[in-house]
């Protein structure tokens, strides 16, 4: 599968997409995203790749929903897998969870608070799976290339690198957009998380909010500048989401942005 989607990726005019619900719920929800999102790319060309947590390992509040099971729900994507021949991401948290995840994964993402954890990146790079490290939000673009390195010099060249935003000041990130290129040119595929660029962290509530009216425009600046990918959060109702609902896209909204983007990119 690794090939497969580097070769989907790469045969593409368009960008790719890494698209789902920020952690795994139900069943029901996996399945309504993964055919909407998959018909709408279908349509429109777009390399598609499922992204859900199978569990939130990083919540602002320890009451905070964190997922339904490991097993379980690494099972649900992998049926998420199975019917809709789709490529999978999923996010580990520390270097045993690598082969679990691997198990039903084709890409494993770094979250970025983990991105300069050594034995992290290097068990993620043993499994052979495409590694997707998100930038931290305490770094510059620049410092991603030792995150990358950490994975190349496992024996593993499948890296991705992912911009999500720069911590500015203690409620607020900020994209400083010269950082795709500048990682673009390590050698590895650029990622813009759009949805949690536009998170509002450290709220005095415990729960991170976000600037959801932003996402197209940002999402549209990340095509703008190159970036090969992008990520973004979906929900049917993001405000019943149980994880990240505050800077999450509604599924209704997604189709009609992506045709926006494909003509962007397009125009471009």
């Amino acid at each position: 599968m690794v090939n497969s989607i580097i070769n989907s990726i790469n045969n593409s005019n368009n960008f790719f997409l890494i698209a789902g619900p920020c952690v795994v719920e139900n069943e029901d929800l996996l399945m309504t995203l993964a055919e909407s999102v998959k018909r709408t790319t279908e349509r429109l060309g777009i390399p598609y790749i499922f992204k859900s947590s199978y569990r939130k390992a990083n919540r602002s509040k320890a009451s905070s929903f964190t997922g339904i099971g490991d097993e379980k729900a690494l099972k649900l994507l992998g049926k998420v897998k199975t019917t809709f021949d789709l490529p999978i991401l999923t996010d580990i948290h520390l270097p045993e969870e690598a082969a679990m995840a691997a198990e039903y994964a084709d890409i494993l993402q770094i979250p970025a608070f983990l991105c300069r954890q050594t034995d992290l990146l290097e068990a993620a790079a043993k499994t052979g799976k495409i590694v997707n490290i998100k930038k931290g939000q305490f770094l510059g673009a620049g410092s991603m290339k030792f995150a990358a390195e950490k994975v190349t010099d496992s024996g593993n060249p499948n890296v991705w690198l992912t911009e999500r935003g720069t911590t500015f000041g203690y409620q607020d990130l900020v994209v400083d957009f010269r950082g795709i290129p500048e990682m673009q040119s390590f050698g590895h595929k650029v990622v813009y998380d759009v949805t949690h660029s536009l998170q509002r962290p450290n709220q005095g509530s415990g729960v991170t909010g976000g600037q959801p009216e932003l996402i197209a425009t940002m999402a549209k600046a990340g095509i703008a500048v190159g970036a090969d990918g992008l990520f973004i959060e979906t929900h049917p109702e993001p405000s019943k989401a149980l994880s990240d609902g505050a800077n999450m896209l509604p599924l209704a909204q997604l189709d009609g942005l992506m045709e926006k983007l494909t003509q962007l990119k397009a125009a471009l």
